[in-house]
């Protein structure tokens, strides 16, 4: 059985990594990885065809000399990562929390790209897959790398920590997501907490939310760098929201205009900035980097329609964001406001109350329509004046007839609706 310091000389001189058939590099590595609903120890064979160098499987299902077993490919990948992270000398900024953390990985890549030379997750590869991938593709060029780390379970950021072994620690916040994972929202604090447990064992250094007493608790003993609305190394509060926001920072009266929507994006905002500061980008640089980002991916993105402005922002939902999208919203002033919202997946027995603070939310609301998708606010009690659907093509059929006009409309669900689908239905009216 090959060794992982055997298996780190073949990485060397095949440093690109596949797992996928449909998107094979040239003299990369294949890993044979499984899943619930494919094997990929039976894609070896096409992998070396398709221009792969060398496929690690843990089940022979072929005699080609370029086939290198192993006992678990996954467990392999992982300590292939392990190893090269540890050949690495450069600062390995970690990032997890409930809502927020992709966007601040964006805004913080954005800063920290106009003077370093920098990778970071790609999309939401965040997982124990995701992670041990990142790593393996940083060279000897990079100098920072920042890590998104996700989690639905007790015990997945600290296994993560343990991989990507990060040098510095940001928990954008700690909410109500993937209850039925965690169980609690105890369960949680305790899932990501791992992460600033993990940094400050290490004498790393945390970046943390002054304004949040439970970041501020569970860091109570770290070398910390602050970020705030009130007090901190960064202070900052939102200036315009209209509904882009611009953010006012006390440092040098700094106004930086942005292109994200969303007041709950400030947070997102001053993480970056506090650890473009921490790592010596002046604050000009930081402002005209951020005036420049674009959100994607259906994430606090603004798009104007042919009669309607939409806030797409239905890349996941789950409580803790979704009230804040819908507060939002009611601090944004217009005279025709509309929302789509769609279920909050994985929320386990405490779904239905959920859904139901929801819609209680709703019925507070000055709104002239609203909408709502998915069998759990199917099953809510609510007024006759909120429209509710069992699917998203249900809806699409409703709007096809019932066209939405001259409003501003929320758009916002668990990303399992797929409800970037009604976006050409109003966006066209």
């Amino acid at each position: 059985m090959i060794t992982i310091e055997e298996l780190y000389n073949f990485y060397k001189n095949h440093p690109e990594i596949s797992t996928d058939t449909r998107n094979i590099s040239p003299n990369s590595l294949f890993f044979a990885l499984k899943g619930d609903r494919f094997n990929g120890n039976y894609f070896a064979k096409e992998a070396l065809e398709k221009g792969a160098s060398f496929a690690i499987c843990d089940e022979k299902t072929d005699s080609d000399s370029r086939i290198i077993i192993v006992e678990n490919v996954l467990e392999t990948l992982q300590k292939l990562a392990i190893h090269h992270r540890d050949t690495l000398k450069i600062p390995i900024i970690g990032i997890t929390g409930t809502n927020g953390k992709t966007t601040t990985k964006e805004l913080l890549q954005t800063i920290l790209k106009t003077k370093y030379f920098v990778l970071a997750t790609l999309g939401n590869l965040n997982n124990h897959i995701g992670v041990p991938l990142t790593l393996l593709s940083i060279t000897n060029q990079h100098e920072i790398a920042i890590i998104e780390m996700g989690a639905n379970h007790i015990g997945e950021i600290a296994d993560l920590c343990t991989i990507a072994k990060p040098t510095h620690g940001i928990i954008t916040n700690i909410g109500k997501a993937h209850l039925e994972g965690f169980g609690s929202t105890e369960g949680v604090i305790q899932a990501k907490r791992a992460l600033y447990d993990y940094v400050i064992k290490n004498n790393g250094k945390l970046i943390v939310d002054s304004d949040n007493e439970l970041l501020m608790k569970l860091s109570e003993n770290a070398d910390r760098f602050l970020y705030g609305e009130k007090f901190g190394n960064i202070v900052g509060k939102i200036s315009i929201n209209a509904p882009q926001i611009s953010v006012l920072v006390e440092e040098k009266n700094t106004h930086i205009h942005t292109q994200l929507v969303g007041s709950y994006n400030l947070k997102n905002i001053l993480a970056a900035i506090a650890t473009g500061r921490l790592f010596n980008i002046d604050m000009d640089t930081i402002a005209n980097a951020l005036s420049f980002y674009q959100p994607q991916n259906n994430r606090s993105q603004l798009i104007k329609g042919k009669n309607n402005t939409i806030i797409m922002d239905a890349y996941n939902a789950n409580p803790s964001s979704m009230i804040e999208s819908l507060n939002n919203l009611q601090n944004i002033s217009h005279n025709n406001k509309v929302i789509i919202l769609g279920d909050m997946l994985e929320l386990g027995t405490e779904s239905i109350n959920e859904h139901q603070k929801i819609v209680d939310k709703i019925k507070e609301m000055d709104l002239n329509q609203s909408i709502l998708i998915g069998e759990c606010f199917s099953k809510i009690q609510k007024p006759d004046s909120i429209q509710t659907f069992q699917s998203t093509a249900d809806a699409i059929l409703f709007l096809e007839k019932n066209p939405i006009l001259k409003a501003l409309i929320l758009i916002k669900g668990s990303r399992g609706l797929k409800l970037e689908n009604v976006l050409p239905y109003i966006e066209k009216a």
